[in-house]
């Protein structure tokens, strides 16, 4: 379907065509120099000493349960709004999820009080997903963390360039993980990048990426080794080239790119401020937003299917994040119906829809996404108001 207005769209032009071609012309593809310059550059942008790039974000978050020695009889807290992915993370290492609720309909992150209240002794660490580029309570989660003796991995996938206290998501926790997939603020088509403060964990990030190995084919064609041990049972995590390439012209537009969206959403909001059946979450949330998603919450009383099918009517596409994970349907029969357990995460997965938001977009097309969204919402709710 062509879309009037799509729900993300890249910011790809010459220079990303040129770093690509660049590294063909090269002829060296594999992991190598253009993926150290990024993995430097990503640090330097974030203010941490190390950033180990892989092939997405799925396995960052699994590389970070492995290097903090999670595994079978520990339990991570979580929480299950959020990309599978971030649960499936756990489940790899053998450990066990502990969904935990998020703080409102207002506030769709994990809440702290919810992480304390899940504590036992078999909590091993906690991870965090800044829900759309809105931080974290990081303060407050990390002293908690810090109380009990838990790691603390943050799923920053939404978040790259978002900050609180003027300290940036990503180097709160033990580790941070960040992706580049093709919807992402940064996008490479795949890809992700691990960041940490702690030498030891970084040593093990690089050896666990590729295989255990000590060298790498670079350092081999460099003439810098002849052979290579294998100290570790590793994994083939490696990004390539023409990704890295990607991420370096993308990194020069990332404040840029998100600072415009702050201003579209912006604009969303002033919009949407009188507009019934419907709540606008992260409302004057503290801290400084990459704004890679744009959510509303319906009010209960309005048919979301009905919905996203009139906004796809009008040109507009939607989408949902995201369905709860702890009701899948494997996480019920893995760990039986937890369906009542979270009610604050089971109303934003039943209510919540995410408009349009990515740096192409204009004043105007925000207009034209929220002038059908009145439209729909106001036939909605009539024919709702003649059911009774």
């Amino acid at each position: 379907m062509k879309w009037l207005i799509p729900l993300a769209d890249l910011d790809f032009g010459e220079k990303e065509i040129k770093a690509v071609t660049d590294v063909l012309r090269a002829k060296w593809l594999t992991m190598g120099q253009v993926t150290q310059n990024f993995e430097r550059r990503f640090a330097d942008y974030l203010g941490v000493k190390h950033a180990v790039a892989v092939a997405n974000c799925t396995v960052a978050l699994h590389l970070a349960n492995v290097v903090l020695d999670i595994g079978p009889g520990a339990e991570v807290i979580l929480p299950s709004l959020s990309f599978v992915a971030t649960a499936n993370a756990v489940l790899h290492t053998g450990a066990t999820p502990s969904f935990a609720d998020i703080t409102s309909l207002e506030n769709l992150n994990i809440s702290p009080r919810a992480i304390e209240q899940r504590i036992n002794q078999h909590t091993r660490a906690v991870t965090v997903m800044h829900y759309g580029g809105y931080p974290c309570a990081m303060v407050e989660i990390t002293k908690i963390a810090r109380q009990h003796n838990l790691a603390v991995i943050e799923d920053a996938a939404h978040a790259p360039g978002a900050s609180i206290n003027g300290k940036m998501i990503g180097t709160f926790g033990d580790v941070g993980c960040f992706s580049f997939f093709s919807n992402k603020n940064l996008a490479t088509g795949e890809g992700g990048m691990i960041v940490t403060d702690r030498d030891d964990l970084a040593e093990k990030l690089r050896v666990m990426r590729s295989h255990g190995m000590t060298t790498l084919t670079w350092d081999r064609h460099r003439g810098h080794s002849h052979s290579y041990d294998v100290v570790d049972l590793g994994y083939n995590y490696r990004i390539d080239e023409m990704r890295s390439a990607l991420g370096l012209v993308q990194l020069e537009k990332l404040a840029q790119n998100n600072e415009r969206r702050r201003e579209l959403a912006a604009e969303y909001r002033r919009l949407l401020a009188d507009v019934p059946g419907l709540l606008v979450p992260f409302n004057k949330h503290p801290g400084r937003s990459a704004c890679h998603l744009f959510p509303i919450l319906l009010d209960s009383e309005i048919n979301r299917r009905s919905f996203i099918e009139g906004m796809r009517d009008q040109g507009i596409q939607t989408s949902i994040h995201y369905p709860p994970i702890h009701q899948f349907s494997y996480y019920q029969e893995r760990f039986g119906d937890g369906t009542g357990t979270l009610p604050m995460t089971e109303a934003v997965g039943f209510r919540e829809v995410t408009l349009p938001l990515y740096p192409g977009m204009t004043v105007q097309d925000v207009k034209r996404v929220v002038d059908a969204l009145r439209l729909v919402i106001d036939k909605d709710l009539e024919v709702c108001t003649k059911s009774f």
